[in-house]
């Protein structure tokens, strides 16, 4: 299991990309994660007072707390509103894809990890090979006669995902998956709600698409690949943990290829198989 969690924590992930493009056509991005974080929170909750799971106090409950609003409500948000705002997903994920090399700057200045040159080589590999995958499909979209918006998004997701991790690793790298899951999506709710308050109109239309799509992301990201990543961060380093999102994009293209039709070319080819070589190379030793 401790070998498979990486690869399938990258499967999952990737996934979020299909569940977003289904639910952001029926809600508003905000509200849409809105119902997703209540029900999650709702969801572990049950779970936490049935186990009888212990809770974080005091300090370790605020520093998760935080964490969640970065990783949760920042990145989440960032990338719900910046597909909403008309941003295709290549632009999104070429913009998030710079999460890796900037977690691994952080990771020095904050955290007092040695990131090697090698591994240094493998983080500009992969992101040269998330530049290919995208490659072709990177580009303003709908967005293009307004970019500020939709790319100030995008940006505030990589800086949530980046500085949520480190955030994690730093101050609370442990904690009961179940109960840190109701504070972390409970805090991503308060920090959300009253965002969408001033932007949105809370339309929701409950279509079958819709359903499966909350049903998916609320069970297999945020129960699943989220749990994964909060082991995933106790276990290892911050740049280890990071250099897993190269391979997101291209399993996303490799996903919208089998559930949507999109084409791939040589050089998406060409890119998953360097985006690969990239994070074996920047694995620690």
């Amino acid at each position: 299991m401790d070998r498979a969690a990486p690869y399938l924590f990258v499967f999952l992930w990737s996934t979020g990309f299909v569940g977003a493009r289904l639910g952001v056509h029926h809600a508003e991005p905000l509200t849409f994660l809105l119902v997703r974080y209540a029900v999650v929170a709702g969801l572990m909750a049950a779970a936490s007072l049935l186990t009888r799971a212990p809770w974080p106090r005091g300090r370790q409950a605020a520093h998760v707390a935080v964490a969640g609003l970065l990783v949760h409500a920042a990145y989440l948000g960032g990338v719900f509103v910046a597909l909403a705002r008309g941003l295709p997903a290549g632009a999104t994920s070429l913009v998030v894809g710079m999460q890796p090399v900037l977690t691994a700057v952080g990771a020095g200045l904050l955290l007092g990890e040695r990131v090697t040159p090698r591994q240094w080589l493998g983080l500009g590999l992969g992101f040269a090979g998330v530049a290919l995958v995208l490659s072709g499909k990177v580009g303003l979209g709908a967005a293009a006669a307004a970019p500020g918006p939709a790319l100030g998004a995008a940006l505030a997701a990589l800086g949530g995902i980046t500085l949520g991790t480190l955030y994690q690793k730093r101050f609370c790298p442990a904690f009961d998956l179940r109960t840190g899951a109701v504070v972390q999506f409970s805090a991503a709710f308060a920090g959300t709600l009253p965002v969408a308050l001033a932007t949105e109109s809370f339309r929701v239309e409950w279509t079958a698409e819709l359903l499966l799509a909350l049903a998916w992301l609320v069970l297999v990201l945020s129960l699943g690949a989220i749990s994964l990543l909060n082991v995933l961060i106790r276990r290892g380093t911050a740049v280890n943990v990071a250099r897993l999102f190269f391979l997101v994009p291209p399993s996303t293209a490799l996903l919208a290829f089998l559930f949507f039709g999109e084409t791939l070319r040589g050089a998406a080819l060409a890119g998953m198989g360097l985006a690969a070589v990239g994070v074996y190379l920047a694995r620690a030793r």
